[in-house]
């Protein structure tokens, strides 16, 4: 199996869930500031030129969802349950995730990091604002769901967990506002605790990974 990935949120999941479940993986680097998301190569994998992406012999899957899916279920775990209902309760927290708290977050990455990152652009404070609002509406119904629990979905960790935390790694440097939201910090601290939620990516090495203290992030 082939996983194309880039250090960023998205990848992040399906390259956690891959070293957590110890599958045997060609983890395969895409440079997306020398295109190489738009070489015809990688455009016979995903068409969309985006990571992450997967090869499984004929098998080729694109988003970070369906990948991670198809990982657990291939490894026969309980990151994707045999329950049909904790499967649609996967499913919400999941399409939750990405209509309503990475969406906000990742445009706060977008403007705090990438922007001045890569473009060499100040963030629009505008768009800042706005996307912190959002941020902390969707961020409230996450932690007012997650107190008294350790995991989104049951009992045990499942590609729920891996979904929507994907995000949280960043917030000090993207300065998400998480630090009033008591119940998701002690949620991440507990994935903190993996080893391959910590260093997803196999040019990161582990012995030089510290988990991010999000308790800094304003």
């Amino acid at each position: 199996m082939k996983l194309y990935y880039f250090e960023s949120p998205n990848p992040r999941k399906p390259c956690a869930v891959a070293r957590y479940l110890e599958l045997p993986m060609d983890f395969v680097r895409i440079d997306l500031a020398r295109g190489e998301h738009q070489s015809p190569e990688f455009l016979a994998v995903n068409p969309n030129g985006k990571v992450p992406a997967m090869q499984d012999g004929e098998v080729k899957l694109w988003e970070s969802h369906a990948i991670m899916a198809y990982l657990a279920r291939m490894a026969g775990s309980d990151l994707w349950p045999e329950d049909d209902f904790k499967k649609i309760d996967v499913t919400k927290w999941l399409t939750w995730d990405m209509a309503h708290f990475s969406r906000h977050a990742g445009a706060l990455i977008f403007q705090n990091v990438i922007k001045p990152d890569l473009f060499g652009e100040q963030p629009d404070s505008a768009a800042v604002e706005e996307s912190t609002g959002f941020f902390h509406k969707f961020a409230k119904v996450l932690d007012d769901y997650l107190a008294g629990r350790d995991n989104l979905v049951g009992d045990s960790i499942t590609i729920a967990d891996f979904g929507v935390a994907a995000s949280l790694p960043m917030a000090e440097q993207a300065m998400l506002p998480v630090a009033g939201y008591g119940n998701i910090l002690r949620w991440h601290d507990r994935l903190n605790e993996l080893e391959a939620w910590r260093s997803p990516f196999p040019e990161m090495p582990l012995a030089n990974v510290q988990p991010v203290d999000m308790a800094k992030a304003s």
